[in-house]
């Protein structure tokens, strides 16, 4: 029996969570040596983990996980919206095997997958759909991983204040930079204006402006 590890619920209404003879673990304390033993997976598959996975387990057993950019280009975190914000909205979904480097394991296969428009949260669902087929391909045709090939470029992950849009100057960037942010677990795009908090969502293009959903709080009462 294979398994699928996961932890998010960014992928709860995509093809990931319809899979037969999969056995599904959602909890970091549940994946452990021991369970991987009893079960004996060929696989065992990483669509959207946040935690490290103990090397004793990325030794014994074949984990691959997935990423959001064309391997090597693009290691490291938060890799959407990475791309969006430096203006790269074509890329692939990359199944890699995981090792000690992150991000740096041979590669099994690699889909299309096209970053425009859409908010972060639509993103998400048709990359879980994506990548349930991406398993079901290594599974049937035993795909061998090859190393990866050309320049390694690494992302940082980012960082709650660089969700800050008070010094972008177009409104092309700011519906970027609202729609890339706009999904479960992800600090909203805001400004923050003496001590009130604007966060927005849901933006659209519209007769040349933008229409977005906005919440507006006191920054001191958090």
């Amino acid at each position: 029996m294979n398994v699928i590890a996961i932890c998010n619920e960014l992928y709860n209404t995509t093809k990931l969570y319809n899979k037969s003879d999969i056995f599904y673990i959602d909890k970091k304390e549940d994946l452990t040596f021991e369970l991987l033993q009893r079960l004996k997976p060929q696989y065992v598959f990483f669509p959207h983990w946040s935690y490290r996975i103990p090397p004793e387990i990325y030794e014994n057993f074949e984990c691959v996980i997935f990423h959001e950019t064309d391997l090597p280009f693009g290691r490291g975190g938060s890799p959407m919206q990475n791309l969006i914000e430096r203006g790269i909205y074509e890329t692939k979904i990359t199944a890699l095997k995981c090792n000690a480097e992150l991000d740096a394991g041979n590669i099994y296969l690699k889909k299309d997958f096209s970053l425009k428009d859409k908010p972060a949260h639509e993103l998400f669902v048709e990359i879980g759909n994506i990548v349930a087929d991406m398993i079901d391909e290594i599974m049937e045709k035993q795909i061998k991983p090859i190393p990866q090939q050309g320049e390694v470029t690494v992302f940082k992950r980012r960082t709650p204040a660089q969700s800050d849009i008070s010094s972008l100057t177009s409104l092309e960037k700011i519906f970027d930079y609202i729609r890339m942010l706009d999904a479960p677990g992800y600090p909203n795009a805001y400004l923050n204006h003496n001590n009130i908090l604007y966060s927005f969502k849901n933006v659209k293009k519209e007769n040349g402006k933008l229409i977005a959903t906005v919440e507006i709080k006191d920054k001191n009462n958090e």
